[in-house]
């Protein structure tokens, strides 16, 4: 309960309080108790459990020799019915009634603004239940404080934002069917329960926590699994069970998962045949005398078309990825690498220099640091760059990852980098490039590792949107079966595929990927065209959630890479050559939304072509390299392509 009419108990204990704290905003107070001064404290009740609460001035006594200070540490007065000047009042009990009670446990976020001066708390996602503002000072104490009570992550859309972990009870039921499981070499209280216990508020977390069990057995065998080699179907089903283990709890997510309202019939969808990879000879032939790459958006097209070969593969992937910038030159280039460099071990050594006492204080880096190991150890090691004990590549491995805590403390490290990072090591060799690159990567897939999953839930949405579109049969058998929050394609998204295709095909679909081509969401793509190549098998053996979970974990380094780029491809090709595509599909797919039928110029923009002026270099021109429409490039790219 927020707006408490209840006494303050004299079993009640401040842990912490602040005074000169100004109430600007309630929800559901009167205006009349607004820009009223009181005193903002962390309170702990009899029961252990704790609350933020606001209390007008009404009930304090402030010693005179200290209002003064930024803050004090003052008493409340629980049966003194006295105002700070000094004067009886019967309105006691009035005063009593305006005070304010956040449990800590129904606090969902907090945000302070205002060079630290304003604080705003929310006890439901997207609104602000109080606003209060720090009259001697700011937040910052009162916040490192609230800290200490609850764990804290800031939200990645504004840094201003502290998003409260949920730390919920665990539930018998679920913890001892995992333990029954005995598929975790660890303690699974320890080990697994932080993402299980709470599998309805984050199933993505928690399927990729099973994932990556499963991915444990393939490395270690039957190690751990008492001699059962095959434990995917009882994953599977114990994800279910404990997605129903509420039985008051909605089964169907219908405000985030809604189906699109226009169903327009789509055309055709065309084969579309791959390219070539980029060679070594059309590379070297993009480079000018100065070092500099040339024809950049003709570059992303030869790579969409084809990818890269491998010989050249570590050069283009310090492009794709960011890291070097595509006009530089040579000189600049050398100049660039020796500062990234130095930053690199600088940052190194931030880590690495840090002593035991230090550690011993610092929780969260305490933290990241046993996550990270714990997941290098079980990264590819049936690779041989991986494999062994022992080996030097996993100590890189592990200190790259560390130095990118030190990068993006507010990200920090959660599970699946270590994924993103592997093949990126395997290629580069080194641990500087490869941190370079893999910085690149993650500011594409960010949002991927958000504390409150956010932007995994947008994309999980999305692709229901899609599918809807594309393969609208599947969409309905999936909504039939309770399966369409789309949960089962979590780790395909989470970190790119990168467990469905072995290290050279992976290869070549993320560097595809990289060139944003031919529209935002391509992954989206290629996710609707996996399942869109399962379509028959799922819907006519009448899989529900449990079989198509199982389903996909079974398709992991059966996929061929090359047909689902070709389909995925199609699939735009297919929707752009609509009539009628609804503005939530545009949205997603990066078009522009219109108010009516889609003109010849803007179905020109959605496939690709361009209009640029001519002049001596470029021509404007409809080309087709293998079968496929290009958009405008110049002479000496169309020579390349030729």
């Amino acid at each position: 309960m927020s707006n408490s009419t209840e006494d303050i108990s004299e079993q009640t204990r401040d842990v912490f309080t602040q005074d000169g704290v100004l109430l600007k905003a309630c929800a559901g107070r009167p205006t009349s108790d607004l820009n009223s001064v009181g005193m903002l404290c962390i309170v702990q009740n009899s029961d252990d459990t704790k609350a933020v609460e606001w209390r007008p001035n009404d009930l304090i006594t402030i010693d005179s020799d200290i209002q003064d200070q930024e803050w004090a540490v003052v008493n409340t007065i629980g049966r003194r019915q006295r105002t700070l000047s000094g004067n009886i009042t019967s309105d006691y009990a009035a005063a009593r009634a305006r005070v304010i009670r956040i449990p800590l446990n129904q606090l969902k976020s907090f945000r302070v603004s205002r060079n630290f001066q304003q604080m705003q708390i929310s006890m439901k996602q997207g609104t602000w239940h109080s606003t209060f503002y720090f009259q001697h000072g700011n937040a910052e104490i009162f916040v490192a404080n609230l800290k200490s009570h609850v764990k804290t992550a800031k939200a990645r859309h504004d840094r201003n934002v502290y998003l409260v972990v949920e730390q919920n009870s665990e539930s018998q039921v679920l913890n001892r069917s995992f333990a029954e499981l005995d598929i975790y070499t660890e303690n699974p209280t320890d080990v697994v329960w932080n993402l299980v216990s709470n599998f309805k508020e984050r199933p993505y977390a928690t399927t990729m926590e099973a994932f990556s069990k499963l991915t444990d057995i393939v490395y270690y065998g039957n190690e751990g699994t008492n001699g059962r080699s095959d434990v995917s179907e009882e994953v599977a089903d114990l994800l279910t069970r404990s997605a129903l283990a509420d039985p008051t709890a909605p089964t169907r997510i219908s405000e985030e998962y809604e189906v699109v309202s226009v169903k327009p019939t789509l055309p055709p969808r065309p084969s579309i045949p791959r390219g070539s990879p980029l060679s070594t000879e059309k590379w070297e032939g993009l480079t000018d005398t100065n070092g500099s790459i040339t024809e950049v958006e003709g570059v992303k097209q030869l790579i969409f078309r084809g990818g890269v070969a491998h010989s050249i593969r570590r050069s283009v992937w310090k492009y794709l990825l960011g890291y070097y910038p595509w006009k530089m030159t040579s000189s600049e280039l050398k100049a660039l690498h020796k500062r990234k460099t130095e930053e690199y071990y600088s940052m190194k050594l931030q880590w690495r220099s840090m002593t035991e006492g230090q550690e011993s204080r610092f929780s969260d880096y305490r933290d990241r640091k046993s996550l990270v190991e714990k997941d290098v150890n079980r990264t590819d090691r049936t690779h041989e760059f991986f494999a062994g004990d022992n080996n030097p590549n996993l100590i890189l491995l592990e200190d790259i990852l560390m130095t990118y805590v030190m990068y993006n403390f507010d990200l920090g490290y959660v599970q699946g980098m270590s994924d993103i990072l592997a093949p990126l090591l395997i290629l580069m060799g080194n641990e500087v490039d490869s941190f370079w690159c893999f910085v690149g990567f993650m500011e594409k897939i960010e949002y991927n590792f958000d504390i409150d999953q956010a932007g995994m839930k947008q994309q999980l949405h999305q692709l229901q949107q899609l599918l809807e579109l594309v393969s609208p049969a599947l969409a309905r058998h999936l909504v039939a079966k309770d399966a369409h929050n789309m949960y089962f394609c979590f780790r395909w998204l989470l970190v790119w595929f990168k467990r469905e295709f072995c290290l050279r095909d992976i290869m070549r679909l993320w560097e595809v990927l990289w060139t944003g081509l031919p529209c935002a969401n391509f992954h989206l793509l290629v996710c609707v065209a996996i399942l869109d190549l399962e379509q028959e098998t799922i819907i006519n053996r009448d899989y529900g959630f449990t079989e198509v979970l199982k389903h996909v974990n079974d398709l992991s380094m059966r996929l061929d890479v090359e047909k689902i780029l070709s389909t995925a491809e199609g699939v735009y090709h297919q929707i752009v050559a609509s009539q009628t595509i609804p503005d939530p599909i545009r949205i997603i797919l990066g078009m522009p939304t219109v108010p009516g039928p889609p003109t010849e110029s803007d179905a020109d923009t959605q496939n690709g072509n361009k209009t640029e002026p001519d002049n001596q270099d470029t021509e404007e021109v409809s080309l087709e390299y293998n079968g496929i429409q290009i958009s405008v490039v110049t002479k000496t790219m169309w020579a390349l392509l030729a």
